[in-house]
């Protein structure tokens, strides 16, 4: 048996759909790790490699979904 993905949400500082994507895995049950793009150099050279510019960004294992875009939340959760 294999470990579902890890589940991680790229943030910055004052973002509101970065604190409404944390409040919908929360309410849902799913624990995630939280990598603030202004203080943590590493996660945002990740997302620039990806050519992502923007949070919040959701990690699921290796896919990666940019903005609070639900449908794509829970798609990505249900094939987990």
């Amino acid at each position: 048996m294999s470990l579902p993905p890890q589940l991680t949400v790229f943030s910055s500082p004052l973002c509101g759909p970065c604190e409404r994507m944390k409040a919908w895995l929360s309410e849902r049950g799913h624990p995630f790790a939280v990598r603030d793009v202004m203080m943590d150099e590493e996660a945002g050279e990740l997302l620039e490699s990806r050519d992502i510019r923007t949070t919040p960004v959701l990690q699921v294992g290796d896919e990666f979904i940019v903005g609070f875009d639900v449908a794509a939340m829970e798609r990505a959760l249900a094939e987990r």
